[in-house]
């Protein structure tokens, strides 16, 4: 939350190395925040030989804009049953761990401080420093160096 109003956020997990590969803010929850997010991905990892995208069922996720991206890149759409969480349950430890060690009890001035946040709490500590039980008690990025993927 911000002064400014709701800032949300949007992100792609490897679910093999659990590094954020792609990621957008918008003060709008809409199909182009994830569109965004899923395009960094792409543009971060290059244009897959197979690929499986997870999501919930939300609007932005279903929308023709998100399918149709996917589509022309050859992703395959995977979708949560209707109200369980635990059959997204990376992407949602992804966001406890942001609202738990980041966000939490803060008010932010502008949204554009609090994008800067969530940048630094992504690219300057959950890939390259937080741990992670699932590999090994590494960090993302050391995994991903681990096993020949950086």
């Amino acid at each position: 939350w911000t002064a400014e109003g709701w800032l949300y956020v949007a992100a792609v997990i490897d679910l093999f190395s659990r590094r954020v590969v792609g990621w957008s803010m918008n003060a709008n929850m809409t199909a182009q925040l994830v569109t965004d997010a899923l395009i960094m991905a792409i543009w971060r990892r290059g244009k897959p030989d197979a690929l499986l995208h997870h999501s919930d069922q939300g609007s932005q996720y279903t929308s023709e804009q998100f399918q149709r991206l996917m589509s022309d890149h050859g992703i395959t759409c995977s979708m949560s049953r209707s109200g369980n969480v635990w059959d997204n349950a990376a992407m949602e430890s992804f966001f406890s761990s942001l609202k738990t060690e980041r966000t939490a009890r803060r008010v932010y001035r502008t949204r554009n401080d609090a994008r800067a946040d969530v940048f630094d709490y992504i690219e300057r500590f959950y890939n390259p420093k937080r741990r992670h039980s699932t590999l090994g008690y590494l960090s993302p990025n050391d995994f991903e160096t681990k096993v020949g993927l950086a």
